[in-house]
């Protein structure tokens, strides 16, 4: 896009929907969250704000350690 920078650390792209529903994401994307060909991704969907894309072990490991420091409240 002529005259818009992106800034660094950010990116922006557009994707299209395949006959079976999927998407690629783009390269730099994948690179920039260290996404592989296999790895699992969570999608969160509001209806005001849109679809989020996330690494799913990056947020299972931060479930993972709220629900480890509720335990550790019990005792």
């Amino acid at each position: 896009m002529d005259g818009f920078k992106i800034p660094e650390g950010k990116s922006m792209a557009s994707a299209k929907v395949g006959e079976k529903g999927q998407i690629v994401i783009p390269k730099d994307m994948r690179d920039m969250f260290g996404i592989r060909p296999g790895d699992n991704i969570l999608l969160l969907a509001d209806i005001e704000r849109g679809i989020a894309i996330a690494k799913y072990d990056d947020y299972f490991a931060f479930a993972q350690k709220i629900v480890e420091m509720k335990k550790d409240d019990r005792n």
